[in-house]
C-alpha cells in the first residue's frame, strides 16, 4: 500500500531510495542550486503554460498509416524528460523534507531548469525537444504540432510525440537507427527494443530462478491481467499462461510481473494468430480433455485443460486448476474428462 503522508514515505526504504535516485538526476541535470532565501512574496504567476498534446485519434492515424506503408514502429521514452526543459522566470523551492543539506538547512533551491510539479514543465520540455528536432532537419506538422517528419533521398521518418513518450517509424530502417542515435546524444533514453518470446511461458521454470522477488504495483498487475483475460476470448494459446499468472493477483511479486511481460512479448512475436472458421469444414462436435498432475507449485493441485470443436472450428476451451487434491495421474485425467463431458452436454443442449 502506498504511503499517504511524507512521514510515512520517509520510513519506507524503497521510497527513500526512489527519492535519492530522483535527486541524483536533479544533480546530474543541474536542475537547481542552493541559495539564500530571497525577499519577496510567496507564490508565482504562471503564464504561457500550454504545451501541445497529441490526440488519441492522431496516434491511431499514425499507426494506421504505418501499417498501410509497412513501417516497423518503435517506441522510446525520455528518462526524467521535464528536467531537460528550461524556464524563464526565477523560481525558488524549499529543500525536500527529509533531504535537507545538513550544513545549510535554512537555504532554498533556486530552480534553473524545469522540474516536476511546475506548471511550466510540459511547455518547457516540448520547447526543448522541438527545438532539437528542428535544428536536426525535422519539419513540424502544421495542424498536429506533435508530429515531426524528416525526408531523405526518397525515404522519410515520422515522429509522434506524447509528452515524454515517442513513437516513430520509417520506410527505411536506417533512418530509425539514426534517430535513435540522435536522441541518445542529448537525452537519456529507455531501451526501445522488446526481447521476443516464442512461448507464452517458460515451461521449465515458470517464475524464474528465485520464484519470489519484491512486491510490485498491484493495480498495474491487475490491469495487465485484465487486458490479457479479455484477449483470451480469441487467443486460446495464451490461456494457460494467463490463468497461471491470474492466481497471483492478491500479492504479485516481481517474478509474476516478469511472467506477464513474457506473455506480451510472445504476443508481439505472434500478433496475427486467432480463430479460423472455414466454411467447408463439417459440423461434427469433437471434444478433447487433458490434465497435468500436481503442476501448481503452491498447493500441488492439478490443472484441467480441454477444448471443443465443431468440425475444425474451435468454439470453446478451458484451462482451470482443479478444486480437489488428486492422488494419481489417472484421477486427474478423470476429473478433466468429467469437466469436458459437462461442457459437451451444454453445447449439445
Amino acid at each position: 500500500e502506498e504511503p499517504k503522508k511524507i512521514s510515512d514515505a520517509l520510513k519506507d526504504p524503497s521510497w527513500v531510495e526512489a527519492m535519492q535516485e530522483e535527486l541524483l538526476q536533479f544533480k546530474i541535470q543541474n536542475v537547481w542550486t542552493l541559495v539564500n532565501c530571497p525577499e519577496g512574496e510567496e507564490g508565482i504567476d504562471n503564464e504561457e503554460v500550454f504545451a501541445p498534446v497529441v490526440r488519441i485519434e492522431a496516434i491511431r492515424l499514425f499507426l494506421a498509416y504505418a501499417s498501410f506503408m509497412g513501417f516497423t514502429v518503435y517506441q522510446m521514452d525520455v528518462k526524467s524528460a521535464f528536467l531537460y526543459g528550461t524556464i524563464n522566470k526565477e523560481v525558488y523551492v524549499m529543500q525536500p523534507l527529509g533531504f535537507q543539506d545538513p550544513e545549510f538547512p535554512a537555504k532554498v533551491n533556486k530552480v534553473e531548469k524545469a522540474m516536476y510539479e511546475l506548471h511550466q514543465d510540459p511547455r518547457a520540455w516540448y520547447g526543448t525537444l522541438s527545438k532539437y528536432l528542428l535544428t536536426n532537419g525535422f519539419q513540424r506538422g502544421t495542424i498536429d504540432q506533435t508530429l515531426f517528419i524528416r525526408r531523405h533521398r526518397g525515404d522519410f521518418i515520422l515522429i509522434q510525440v506524447y509528452v515524454d513518450d515517442i513513437i516513430f517509424g520509417s520506410s527505411n530502417s536506417q533512418l530509425c537507427r539514426e534517430f535513435e542515435a540522435l536522441m541518445h546524444e542529448k537525452f537519456q533514453m529507455s531501451a526501445m527494443d522488446v526481447r521476443p518470446a516464442n512461448t507464452p511461458m517458460d515451461k521449465e521454470n515458470q517464475w524464474g530462478k528465485d520464484g519470489t522477488g519484491k512486491d510490485v504495483d498491484i493495480h498495474l498487475y491487475r490491469s495487465m491481467i485484465g487486458s490479457l483475460m479479455y484477449l483470451t476470448a480469441s487467443r486460446p494459446d495464451i490461456m494457460f499462461a494467463v490463468c497461471a499468472c491470474a492466481r497471483h493477483q492478491v500479492t504479485p511479486k516481481e517474478c509474476h510481473l516478469h511472467a506477464v511481460k513474457r506473455i506480451f512479448r510472445y504476443l508481439k512475436v505472434h500478433p496475427k494468430l486467432g480463430l479460423w472458421y472455414p466454411k467447408e469444414s463439417p459440423f461434427d462436435l469433437v471434444a478433447y480433455s487433458n490434465s497435468d498432475y500436481g503442476g501448481a507449485t503452491q498447493d500441488r493441485k492439478s490443472t484441467t485443460g480441454g477444448c471443443q470443436f465443431l468440425g475444425r472450428r474451435l468454439i470453446s476451451w478451458k484451462c482451470k486448476k482443479q478444486t480437489i487434491m488428486v492422488t494419481s495421474t489417472t484421477e486427474a485425467e478423470y476429473v478433466a474428462a468429467t469437466s469436458g463431458c459437462g461442457q459437451v452436454l451444454r453445447i449439445q443442449n
